[in-house]
């Protein structure tokens, strides 16, 4: 594939996927989704790749979910060349690649770029770093990976928080609710990640690839879940109250959501 909005290259041991969407915030959209599974897919049959590492462009954001403002202006999150807006294909391809993947954050985690970091194996971040949801804010949700599995990660109460209140978190306090492994100095935060793909390329591949599927089994029953809850976010985006979130960022005005209670 012709990358255009991400980047791909083998150092050492490790494969850096970059999205390249800088003046966006690396929001993605429908070519960024394809580019990004396609790159994961490809790692699986790289015998030089022993681990994965997915960051952003730029210094201010690791990637801050779907490019609402494409949508504003087109209807959709824009073209791809299969024509579909593959989401939740992209979340799966990243819990079942056979390798370890590390979230390198610089900048925003935030909405679906939040959930992205979230299903790496491990996530390593700057110390300007933010963390949050932002989907009811904007007329959007993740009732799969993005709730469930998140629930798993940081416990219950955190989780319902996270998603209700669509506040915004440091990097020291995801670190201190175990949704962050390590916080490091911003220029230190590559070349940690470097550290830890190169301590991953010491361990056996197969082990590995055997842990990662018994840990993911226990959260497997997401899938289903994720698949329902994509369906209803198909609808639901068509409607009056996600257009007024939509319309609303787009606008950057409050939301006026009193009407649909």
């Amino acid at each position: 594939m012709d990358y255009q909005e991400i980047s791909y290259r083998v150092e050492d041991a490790a494969a850096i996927i970059t999205i390249e969407r800088e003046k966006r915030l690396n929001a993605f959209r429908g070519r960024t989704v394809e580019e990004l599974i396609h790159a994961f897919q490809r790692t699986h049959s790289e015998p030089g790749v022993a681990c994965v590492i997915l960051t952003g462009a730029g210094k201010k954001a690791f990637c801050v979910g779907g490019d609402q403002k494409e949508w504003v202006e087109t209807g959709s999150y824009g073209a791809s060349e299969n024509g579909l807006f593959e989401i939740e294909t992209l979340h799966e391809v990243i819990r079942n690649c056979p390798k370890p993947v590390i979230a390198a954050v610089n900048g925003y985690a935030i909405g679906g770029g939040h959930v992205l970091h979230v299903l790496c194996d491990v996530t390593i971040a700057s110390e300007d770093a933010t963390f949050g949801q932002a989907g009811p804010r904007v007329g959007s949700f993740d009732a799969g990976y993005g709730t469930a599995y998140l629930a798993r990660v940081v416990g219950e109460k955190r989780a319902r928080e996270i998603w209700f209140f669509c506040r915004q978190y440091s990097a020291q306090q995801a670190a201190e609710w175990g949704l962050v492994n390590k916080v490091v100095p911003a220029d230190e935060l590559m070349p940690e990640a470097m550290r830890w793909a190169a301590e991953a390329a010491a361990l056996a591949p197969t082990a590995l690839r055997f842990l990662k599927q018994s840990f993911n089994a226990d959260s497997a029953s997401v899938a289903g879940l994720g698949q329902l809850a994509f369906a209803g976010l198909e609808l639901y985006t068509e409607s009056a109250e996600a257009r007024e979130g939509r319309q609303a960022f787009s606008e950057k005005r409050p939301p006026d959501y009193a009407k649909y209670r």
